[in-house]
This record gives C-alpha cells, sequence and structure tokens, in this order.
C-alpha cells in the first residue's frame, strides 16, 4: 500500500468516527461551560463565543465581574450590536481592598443579570470572571447555582475565571481549564490595548 492509500484509508476511519460521534450527540439544549485556570484567554475565549452567537443573530449579555474600570474593545462592539453588559466597575478586588463595597457591587450585577438568565429569548448569557465572586463568598453559591440550573432549556452559560469551585466544575457540561505555559506579563512586557483588553 502506498503512502496516498494509507493516507486515504487513515482519513476514512477518522471520518467514520467523527460521523459516528455526530450521530451519537442528538440531544438539543443549551449547555453550561465553564472556563477556568490559570492561563490567559478565559474571557477572550468566553467573548468569542457571545461574538459568534451575535454573528449568527442570536440575543446575548454579559455580566463583568471584577474588570470594569478600563474601556473594555468586546463591549464597545458588542453593545453597538445590542448586546447587554453589567459591569461591577470597581476594578481588581486586590485594588480596592474593600470587601463591602466589593459584595455590593458584585450583588448589583448580578441582581442584574439575572434577569437575562431567566429570559429564554437570550440564547447566550456570559458571566465573566463570576468564579471569583463564589470563591470569595461575595455571591451566594446556591443561589447562582441554581439560576444556571434553573436558566431557560435552549440558553447557554459561560462562565470565565481563575479557581472555578467544585460544584460550578461538576454542574457545567464542558470545563476547560486554560493553563500558562509562558507568560509575556512575567517577561516584563505590559498588557497591550485590543490585544488584552
Amino acid at each position: 500500500m502506498n503512502d496516498t492509500d494509507k493516507h486515504k484509508q487513515k482519513s476514512q476511519k477518522l471520518k467514520e468516527n467523527v460521523d459516528a460521534g455526530i450521530a451519537k450527540a442528538q440531544i438539543e439544549r443549551g449547555v453550561f461551560l465553564v472556563i477556568t485556570g490559570n492561563g490567559k484567554g478565559k474571557s477572550t475565549a468566553g467573548f468569542g463565543t457571545v461574538t459568534r452567537a451575535v454573528g449568527h443573530g442570536q440575543k446575548a449579555a454579559v455580566a463583568q465581574f471584577i474588570k470594569g474600570t478600563w474601556e473594555c474593545g468586546e463591549r464597545n462592539l458588542l453593545e453597538e450590536h445590542g448586546v447587554p453588559f453589567s459591569v461591577m466597575n470597581t476594578g481588581f478586588t486586590w485594588d480596592t481592598q474593600d470587601r463591602e463595597s466589593d459584595i455590593t457591587a458584585a450583588t448589583i450585577v448580578w441582581n442584574d443579570i439575572k434577569k437575562y438568565l431567566s429570559d429564554p429569548d437570550y440564547q447566550v448569557v456570559l458571566l465573566d470572571e463570576l468564579t471569583y465572586m463564589l470563591s470569595f463568598d461575595y455571591l451566594d453559591k446556591q443561589e447562582v447555582l441554581d439560576a444556571i440550573t434553573n436558566r431557560p432549556e435552549n440558553q447557554t452559560v459561560i462562565v470565565t475565571g481563575r479557581g472555578a469551585i467544585t460544584e460550578l466544575r461538576d454542574l457545567a457540561d464542558t470545563v476547560s481549564v486554560i493553563k500558562d505555559e509562558k507568560h509575556a506579563y512575567t517577561a516584563g512586557i505590559k498588557a497591550r490595548q485590543g490585544i488584552d483588553w
């Protein structure tokens, strides 16, 4: 058997496996995705999914926890396309160093975004950096888990942030863990507009 025939045989086997997997996946519903880990790109992946959904004419909503005190390229773009944002606007918790103020700000965002988590017109809801709100006990864990569990059947929810708690991981349909192999920041390279925010 020559190389061309071997390649064709290998490709055919791969196609059969992929087709069998597609044929088996027949459940129609929204999914719950958790994107966690210490690597760069969690929010970027979440916003990429929101952008994809909006590009297909779907309605999406975004909550931004932790971040929000500086201009956000994703917000600049997506708000122009009708995506509502609820933003904590306090910056990083290690900058504010005010637990009560952070809890209040997180609660305001959570109360605002809950309406989208119960609205079947919204196909995608991004809860950016929500993991911190649960690991720091800024929001009621059970209330958050219940809202995600009881969301409309066809709604997809994406949670991003480091250190996703076990309960979030267990509830998720998909968990992606992003890890750093190398990071420009540790080499002293400044964050860049359009790349990092």
